[in-house]
């Protein structure tokens, strides 16, 4: 496999210190600053009961500020994409999205997309904070391709709505998907269906920022308008991890479900760090798995990057927590990345031994039985 070699410079600018054993089963490591990343994003205040309800009991929608959107233009762009990506790139067609993975030349994330066609650009949706690096990153080895990364932020809107929404966005929208990440073009931008969180319809609405604004109302008249907290806590309900700053080359993709989810084509040709994935994939050495968890405190002091202890030994971490966000029945749900060996029996505890308890969850998804 040809993997490129990045600049140093461009490893500089986005990778947190990795851990020396980049296997599948090697601990995640301590999670490192990145030089060069984005801003960290802002701890959301926890949102009231009221607004937690308005989605599990009518509908809601929230503007999604914690997310950035990079558009990849020119007529190279879905080849380029492919060749650097986790996932299928090359034939994304206009009624599909695809979640994907961008990994170090360790098979270690760096960022994970929802991507999708719009027209004849291709746009990535990223956390905020990891954004610039990772926009950087890949326009080092766009090289002689006919290709083009632009930061579409400033243009663009994105908003997330749950619940009984269909009937509101089906006054904008002639159509609305009908399955997990369809997603459909309409004048008022893309329309795009993910994954249920407790039972909850969820869509992403992406367009132009002016137009958007001008449809707010006529949501307001029939939706509950919610912090974008309330997202982070469905994405984690739904069992969709987010790759983050704090966790930025913590994990091999099928460490956080990736495989599990979709967003990796074991099928494909290369991408960075392949041969570590493909690897991990048909050798056996998955013996860590992302699951999800509730603790009791708050967002202030449970975060992405905090390591998990197991009362049989105390002496070293087990796992990281990779996604937080305040819970509608009180304490933080969590997705944690966690060796299952430690699944098995005793206890687990955030920041030490002595430190609270998790209580884990059931995955709205199953996994598969490793060996």
């Amino acid at each position: 496999m040809n993997t490129p070699l990045a600049p140093a410079s461009g490893m500089a600018a986005v990778t947190a210190s990795s851990p020396a054993n980049a296997t599948a089963g090697a601990s995640a490591g301590a999670p490192g600053s990145a030089p060069g990343a984005g801003a960290a994003l802002p701890v959301l205040p926890r949102p009231s009961v009221d607004e937690f309800d308005a989605v599990l009991q009518h509908g809601a929608y929230m503007p999604l500020t914690q997310f950035g959107v990079i558009d990849a233009l020119g007529e190279d762009a879905a080849s380029f994409l492919h060749g650097q990506l986790t996932n299928d790139t090359q034939h994304l067609d206009a009624a599909t999205a695809r979640l994907a993975g961008y990994c170090s030349a360790k098979g270690r994330l760096l960022a994970s997309f929802l991507t999708w066609r719009s027209g004849e650009t291709i746009r990535l949706l990223v956390s905020k904070d990891v954004q610039a690096a990772v926009q950087k990153r890949l326009s080092m080895f766009v090289l002689r391709a006919k290709a083009k990364l632009v930061d579409a932020s400033g243009e663009l809107a994105v908003v997330g709505l749950a619940g009984e929404v269909r009937k509101a966005l089906s006054g904008v929208f002639d159509a609305l998907p009908d399955g997990v990440h369809v997603q459909v073009d309409g004048a008022a931008g893309s329309l795009i269906r993910v994954p249920d969180a407790l039972g909850r319809l969820r869509y992403l609405w992406v367009g132009p920022k002016a137009l958007i604004d001008t449809h707010l109302p006529t949501l307001d008249g029939a939706l509950k308008r919610v912090s974008p907290a309330v997202w982070d806590w469905l994405d984690i309900r739904a069992g969709e991890p987010r790759i983050t700053q704090p966790v930025v080359e913590q994990f091999v993709p099928q460490m956080v479900n990736f495989d599990v989810l979709g967003a990796v084509n074991f099928r494909k040709g290369c991408y960075p760090g392949q041969e570590v994935v493909a690897r991990s994939q048909y050798r056996g050495t998955i013996k860590r798995r992302t699951s999800l968890a509730n603790v009791a405190g708050e967002l202030d002091t449970v975060k992405a990057g905090a390591e998990l202890f197991h009362s049989d030994d105390p002496g070293q971490p087990c796992g990281m927590v990779v996604n937080a966000a305040s819970a509608r029945d009180g304490g933080v749900d969590l997705l944690v990345e966690i060796k299952l060996a430690a699944l098995e029996g005793g206890s687990v505890h955030l920041g030490a031994a002595d430190g609270a308890a998790l209580t884990f969850l059931t995955l709205p998804y199953g996994l598969p039985t490793e060996v």
